[in-house]
Order: C-alpha cells, then structure tokens, then sequence
C-alpha cells in the first residue's frame, strides 16, 4: 500500500476534498503527484539535521501527530501550519509554486488548487510520520521508520520502505512519479525542483 491509500484510508483525501470542494478521485490524483516532492523535501530535511533524531524532534516542533489531527477534524484545516512545514522542507514559496506547476503538468488539474493542496498534504505527512515514529517501541522508532528513505537501511518496512520507493524510484507506489521528477536520476527529485525554481528566479 502507498502513502496516498493510507492516507486516504485515515480519512485525510476525504477531508481535503471536502475542505477544497473537489471531489475525492481529484484529491488523490493531486496528492499522487505532489507527494514525492514533499517526501523527497523531508528527506533533505532528515540529512540536514543530521539524520532521523534531527528529523523527529524538528517533527515534534512543527506539531507533531497533531498535524495529522487538524486535517482529520471537524474543524476548517489550519493551513498556516502546514504552509511552516513548507517552508521547512522547501525553504522557499518559489519551490512549492513550482512543484505545484509540476504536478499540474503532469495531472492537467488546476495549478491554483494544487497550491492548496500542498499545505495540507504537508500536514498529512508529517503528522502521519510523527505518529508513526511515536508509536514505535525500542531504540528503533523513526529511525527504522524512514531509515530507507536515507540509505540507511533500517527495517527496510513501514515508512522507511515507503519513503525510500518514492524518492529511490524502486519499487511499486508512487516510485514512477518519484521517476519522472528525479531529472537527473539521483534518487531525490527535490534537488531537481529546487533546481527548476531557482531557474525560474534567474
């Protein structure tokens, strides 16, 4: 099963759709091509803090698994939250235009809703992870979680396996949209759309 099923499973597509008056076979096709860039941005993440400690504490201080929670309320999305978690993972508004832009290409919907999008699907994924990671007993927790996704190995299982299918382009799941961003085919397409928007900048 892939993130955006799991997701969806939780109630999170649903919630998004509801909140973005689209329907849920729309917000899934969205999700499917924004969340590679926003899972690759996350792996950065991880390596610049120096490995998945760094990761779950910067969780923990952008919310948590409450992210996860606002999403699923009943409550209106608070999507200043998730637009922090953008600017954490991306650094830049220009990134996640672009990824949007991208996306956009890629699925012919609207880019202005992808842009919506993202914030909530930020918040999706970082609470899932959070939870994810606090729920793990022993030493392992996030580390054997999203090890994959940072060549460490790990369990190989769970959000680890996961994350590393997406950004490594292995695998079933989302790996063929991990693909096709992945230009210059080094396993993390989020350098190739930090690339594009910095060309755009220029």
């Amino acid at each position: 099963m892939n993130l955006t099923d799991i997701l969806a499973q939780a109630g999170g597509i649903e919630s998004m759709a509801s909140q973005l008056g689209v329907s849920p076979t729309v917000a899934k096709q969205g999700a499917e091509a924004l969340l590679p860039a926003i899972l690759g941005g996350f792996k950065t993440q991880a390596q610049n803090a120096g490995g998945v400690e760094g990761l779950g504490g910067l969780l923990g201080q952008l919310g948590g698994g409450g992210l996860l929670d606002a999403v699923l309320g009943s409550q209106a999305t608070p999507v200043q939250a998730g637009n922090d978690v953008l600017g954490q993972i991306f650094g830049s508004k220009d990134v996640s235009r672009t990824v949007a832009d991208h996306a956009a290409g890629q699925t012919g919907l609207d880019s202005g809703l992808l842009k919506q999008m993202l914030p909530i699907l930020a918040m999706m994924v970082a609470g899932y992870m959070a939870k994810q990671g606090g729920q793990q007993s022993g030493g392992g927790g996030l580390g054997d979680l999203i090890g994959g996704a940072l060549g460490g190995g790990g369990s190989g299982g769970g959000l680890g396996g996961m994350l590393g299918s997406v950004l490594g382009g292995s695998g079933g799941g989302l790996g063929g949209l991990g693909k096709m961003l992945d230009m210059d085919g080094d396993g993390n397409p989020l350098d190739d759309i930090i690339g594009m928007a910095g060309k755009l900048r220029g």
